[in-house]
């Protein structure tokens, strides 16, 4: 049998306390894992609200899951769950914490399923974890296993932000990454054949109200962020 990826070494080391360790280097900026889980529920809420989507009526699929942290706050929302990540521990941690959902473990390249089997594809902080060389055919594969109509949302961190980079220089978790712009990301799924590409920055601001994430909305366009969001359209 060939041994683990890099990818999986990492994240079955820390399946157990994923959240202790991000938080060991987000403690000295004063920010928290369980901060960031939640802004980005709330973020995930807005963009399919703007779009008049319900997620009641969509099937969601996580790419690079892990131990399904987001999926105890947006899980309820949608019609169903699947996930998948490179590391069957967090995978196993996963399907203990939410026996409703459905999990798997994978080999990182195609992923496991059907074409057009999902209405919603996403991959919160992943890209920056797979080689460059793999960034193309992950975009094009998140495309392929959506219906005609379909989301793929990436959310990633922001290389031009200096005080990310700081975080992801000292985070064990990040020792393998290699982070994307985001004018990359919207090339990447227009280069997929998405039919429409938005991209904006957010955390340009502690958005801890909602009020305080309209106004954090408002830099969107700017470069500046702490991270960014990416939604392709698949035609059809």
């Amino acid at each position: 049998m060939a041994g683990k990826s890099v990818n999986e070494e990492i994240f079955d080391g820390v399946a157990g306390r994923y959240s202790e360790t991000i938080d060991a280097s987000l403690g000295r900026f004063g920010a928290s894992h369980d901060f960031f889980t939640r802004h980005k529920a709330r973020l995930i809420a807005r963009l399919l609200a703007a779009r008049g989507r319900s997620p009641a009526d969509m099937d969601l699929l996580d790419v690079g899951c892990g131990i399904g942290q987001i999926h105890d706050l947006i899980g309820p929302s949608f019609r169903s769950v699947t996930g998948v990540d490179v590391s069957s521990a967090s995978i196993d941690q996963a399907k203990a914490r939410f026996p409703d959902y459905r999990y798997m473990a994978y080999g990182g390249d195609r992923l496991p399923f059907d074409d057009a089997g999902f209405d919603m594809a996403m991959a919160i902080c992943v890209f920056h974890h797979v080689p460059p060389a793999q960034w193309q055919a992950l975009a094009a594969d998140m495309l392929r296993v959506l219906r005609p109509g379909g989301l793929a949302l990436v959310i990633e961190h922001n290389p031009w932000n200096p005080v990310t980079r700081r975080i992801v220089n000292t985070c064990p978790i990040d020792r393998d990454a290699v982070l994307l712009t985001r004018g990359q990301t919207v090339e990447l799924f227009r280069k997929a054949g998405a039919t429409q590409v938005i991209a904006r920055s957010v955390l340009s601001i502690p958005p801890q109200t909602e009020t305080l994430m309209t106004v954090d909305g408002w830099f969107g366009r700017l470069p500046f962020g702490a991270q960014y969001w990416c939604l392709a359209v698949k035609g059809g």
